[in-house]
């Protein structure tokens, strides 16, 4: 008998080549540990909910009654939830066609697009259109249809920075495409050499590829680099000479931990650099949810932008969508709050000049974002107007105070202390070295292993890293992602992990890998040491 459509011999090549090592060999192992009863630490995957960290209130209730609006005719509607949020989820509910489960317009509600689109102006400067914005389920969506748009067969390329998040591998293999790499520089703390991707286009084309796009991510995943604006000009210049699209993953734009490289959209030093790059470079930008200050990754909320694209290719790019009928609608309320918090951290940071610096301890409690909005009077067009000090006494002080720790020194600044102590956790071990992760929410530690590990894991039909990384699963519970998952050079080895833990079991977590790690180099290295590749 000749084999069915779905059996394995006869299905898609394309998706036997697809790799996604976030949720492979290493999760599925740790999960069958997980059912037999070990605790496991799922630092594989940016969740930081799944790891501790407290929904914010605000958006919550806001959508709540958007899921249940016969809520709003209740008469104690009000001692439950707060007027404001009462009026947002009245607002929300009016621009849909019948509620939260109602199909929306195939590109998402006109309205959050509007709002997301004075994000990005407020955000960048400039103006932005909101016909150009398509929302999402989450940013891998809307990464997977531009791939899908741009890649037409096996022999067009799409540039990728290595170590990469195997979202890129995955959908080019998946629509049959062929990656092409440009290796970030690790002893330059993961930076980027222009001269290295030109390299890797001309071998490209030496093969008959035509390169077609540019990936970058900035903040990075796995590596944590934060690029700066003398980058992005250089990588806007040579996506213009090249006649490449540029993909901008900007999912991180809100973890950064450094003060030296602030966030900087690709847009906004494309429109800063002036014509013609400004009217010529091709762009799509995304964001999403799931990061940032949210963490809201199961609400599936995401956008892209797309500038200088010609009208009749974003026709097509809205016939596909229009396939999928609608982006599912709470997470498009939740994406529209990713400006609303953007908005609110700017007011936070002026009002840090007004009330001086608070000297509360870091509070858990869920802190509605609103309480900061409404001590400043704000314009029509959205921008703030003057703060006034008498508008103080119009909010409970403590409740200002608090917004402020959350924001300020709450959720990115224990970001940020997790970053240091990982990063420091790492460099004490033996034989293990780390760049500080300037941004993102991982650490991508180099790990040398020794020549009778390497040797031991090829017995075994394992990569080394994948080895290293099951061996400590099995210790300590500490599920990661070895770095042959993300793309690195040759004979070199790391892992990903998560900073995400909370901040009071880091310490632990750390020295759970200390001792493992040390006693590994004990069994398997010859004690003459390593250098670092």
């Amino acid at each position: 008998m000749s084999p069915k459509a779905l059996d394995y011999e006869s299905i898609n090549e394309n998706v036997k080549k697809v790799a996604y090592a976030v949720r492979g060999e290493l999760y599925l192992r740790a999960s069958e540990l997980q059912k037999e009863g070990k605790k496991i630490i799922f630092t594989n995957v940016g969740n930081p909910h799944a790891l501790g960290q407290k929904p914010l209130t605000f958006p919550r209730q806001v959508v709540a009654l958007c899921q249940a609006p016969f809520l709003l005719d209740d008469p104690n509607v009000g001692l439950i939830f707060p007027a404001d949020a009462i009026a947002r989820a009245k607002h929300y509910l009016s621009m849909t066609m019948g509620g939260l489960g109602a199909y929306s317009d195939s590109r998402g509600l006109p309205g959050i697009r509007k709002e997301v689109a004075e994000f990005i102006e407020r955000r960048d400067g400039y103006p932005s259109d909101p016909e150009l914005i398509y929302l999402t389920d989450g940013a891998s969506k809307g990464v997977m249809q531009i791939l899908n748009t741009i890649i037409r067969g096996e022999m067009d390329g799409i540039l990728v920075p290595v170590p990469q998040y195997p979202l890129y591998s995955a959908a080019i293999s998946l629509f049959g495409g062929s990656l092409v790499p440009y290796y970030l520089e690790e002893t330059a703390n993961w930076g980027l050499d222009i001269n290295n991707v030109r390299q890797s286009v001309a071998q490209a084309r030496s093969r008959g590829i035509t390169v077609r796009a540019m990936v970058i991510i900035n903040p990075g995943n796995p590596t944590g680099q934060c690029l700066s604006e003398a980058n992005l000009k250089e990588l806007l210049r040579f996506c213009f000479q090249e006649n490449l699209v540029l993909l901008g993953d900007e999912v991180y734009q809100q973890n950064i931990y450094q003060d030296e490289r602030p966030f900087l959209s690709a847009r906004k030093v494309l429109m800063d650099m002036g014509p013609p790059m400004s009217k010529e470079v091709q762009l799509v930008s995304f964001h999403t949810v799931s990061k940032g200050y949210w963490g809201e990754c199961g609400q599936r909320g995401g956008y892209f932008e797309m500038t200088n694209i010609p009208p009749r290719t974003v026709d097509e790019i809205y016939k596909v969508a229009s396939v999928s009928l609608s982006p599912n609608v709470p997470g498009q309320i939740f994406i529209q709050y990713n400006s609303f918090f953007y908005c609110c951290t700017f007011y936070a940071s002026i009002l840090l000049l007004i009330l001086g610096s608070p000297d509360i301890p870091y509070s858990s409690c869920y802190v509605r974002p609103r309480n900061i909005l409404s001590v400043f009077s704000v314009r029509t067009d959205g921008q703030p107007a003057k703060a006034r000090r008498h508008l103080i006494s119009e909010v409970r002080y403590r409740e200002v105070r608090m917004a402020e720790i959350q924001f300020l020194k709450g959720i990115l600044g224990s970001l940020r202390r997790r970053a240091q102590i990982m990063t420091d956790g790492f460099n004490s071990c033996r034989n293990v070295v780390c760049n500080f992760t300037e941004g993102a929410m991982y650490s991508f530690p180099q790990v040398r292993l020794p020549p009778k590990a390497i040797e031991v894991a090829k017995k075994a039909g394992k990569i080394p890293d994948v080895l290293y990384c099951l061996k400590l699963l099995e210790a300590t519970g500490i599920s990661t992602v070895p770095g042959s998952g993300f793309g690195q050079k040759e004979g070199v080895f790391h892992l990903r992990t998560t900073i995400l833990p909370a901040e009071e079991d880091m310490p632990a977590i750390m020295a759970s890998f200390k001792k493992f790690n040390d006693e590994f180099m004990e069994q398997y290295e010859d004690h003459r040491g390593y250098s670092r590749m």
